[in-house]
């Protein structure tokens, strides 16, 4: 039996030092977690070597649907504020989550819990469950004892993370939908239509117009090569897929994509409203501005503004102000950095975040319902444009041939 010199907090946030007897540093975490402390600094008496709990990852395979995390975090939330010890809760939820996913995660932070962890560093063993912005802020809120707190902003988070991501879809699916379906239209006329009249015109044995002519070479070789179509098409989507997950591929189409009109302004506002509740749910958990800014950047989801407050980072850890390096960026609108500066001018910047991410989100909507009601009309003048050069060149030499008989 050795005797451990410990630094904790309680629940409350108080800090507390003392002694504790245990076997080995694991038995000592549990015994002070049993104790309701969260163990900050663990030193064996007699023994120079201090032991800090560390954030380690083990490379979870699991996987967790950002819905169900969302679900998991209001619940846990509520667990907490009953005084539901962790394990308890964590265990619990276990038992009642549909997902097998959700299930092995959860199981898994259960015996690291019992193994006297910190619930942060159960947290970072997924970390493809888990964020560095969903494990800095549980690990704020165990040291300050307002954990209840920050799974509650936690939940308000991604619920408006997913609302938020909902609007940027589904203004991008609707065309390509209507595009999918163009596509199979024309491929249909292509190979089952355009056949019929060939064999009309062949026994008439008169030259076909030129657009004639054309058309049904273009289905010749979409009936003859469909496949290679396929493959091609499908390839490419792949290789741009691929392209994009490498940091060279993910900045060019990145910088590309923000430029092109009506989209380019969809993805900004996106950007600029995850970027801003993202900080202001950091600083209000009490994470330093630097580490804030550094996990506001990976979640925006675009490497132009991403890089920009990557900028920012390092310019405020030469000790300038979050607003002078904002001010000099061209995708940061200029009310944003506005009300940044009133921000730090007030000591309210947290809040001015805030105020900046319900605008953008409103302005998200307004973007995506431009970009549906741009491109429903273009894509319908487009489709029709086609179908309709088909038709003509398919009647062209019916009118020739009636205008022989006459």
């Amino acid at each position: 039996m050795a005797l451990y010199l410990f630094n904790a907090k309680s629940m409350d946030g108080k800090s507390i030092s003392g002694e504790v007897n245990a076997e080995n540093e694991t038995e000592a975490r549990v015994k002070l977690r049993a104790q309701y402390l969260i163990p900050i600094k663990l030193k064996q008496k007699g023994s120079s070597n201090t032991v800090l709990v560390k954030n380690k990852q083990s490379g979870s395979h699991h996987t967790v649907k950002l819905k169900e995390l969302q679900i998991f975090t209001r619940q846990f939330s509520v667990l907490v504020a009953s005084g539901v010890p962790i394990l308890q809760g964590i265990e619990a939820m276990a038992q009642g989550s549909k997902s097998p996913g959700m299930v092995a995660v959860l199981n898994d932070m259960a015996l690291q819990l019992n193994k006297g962890r910190r619930l942060y560093e159960a947290l970072a063993l997924h970390p493809k469950a888990f964020d560095n912005l969903y494990i800095n802020l549980v690990r704020a809120g165990e040291e300050g004892g307002v954990l209840e707190a920050v799974l509650v902003r936690l939940a308000d988070h991604i619920e408006k993370t997913i609302k938020l991501n909902g609007k940027i879809k589904g203004a991008m699916v609707y065309p390509l939908a209507i595009i999918v379906v163009a596509f199979i239209v024309v491929a249909v006329i292509m190979i089952f239509v355009i056949p019929s009249f060939v064999d009309m015109f062949s026994q008439n044995g008169a030259e076909l117009p030129w657009l004639t002519q054309k058309v049904i070479d273009a289905s010749d070789f979409t009936t003859q090569y469909w496949y290679l179509i396929v493959i091609s098409i499908t390839g490419s989507v792949f290789s741009i897929k691929g392209y994009y997950r490498t940091t060279a591929g993910k900045e060019l189409i990145d910088q590309y994509l923000i430029m092109v009109p009506v989209l380019g302004s969809l993805i900004q506002k996106g950007a600029i409203a995850s970027f801003s509740r993202t900080l202001a749910t950091m600083l209000r958990a009490g994470v330093k501005i630097s580490e804030s800014l550094e996990i506001a950047a990976s979640t925006v989801g675009n490497d132009v503004i991403a890089k920009a407050i990557r900028r920012s980072k390092a310019a405020i850890e030469r000790g300038r102000a979050l607003v002078e390096p904002l001010k000099k960026e061209k995708y940061i609108p200029v009310m944003v950095t506005q009300m940044i500066s009133i921000g730090e001018q007030t000591g309210n910047l947290d809040t001015m975040l805030e105020k900046i991410a319900d605008f953008y989100e409103d302005e998200v909507d307004v973007a995506a319902s431009a970009l549906t009601s741009l491109m429903e009309p273009i894509l319908m003048v487009v489709i029709g444009g086609i179908i309709a050069i088909l038709v003509v060149a398919m009647y062209l030499p019916i009118f020739q041939m009636a205008d022989a008989v006459m």
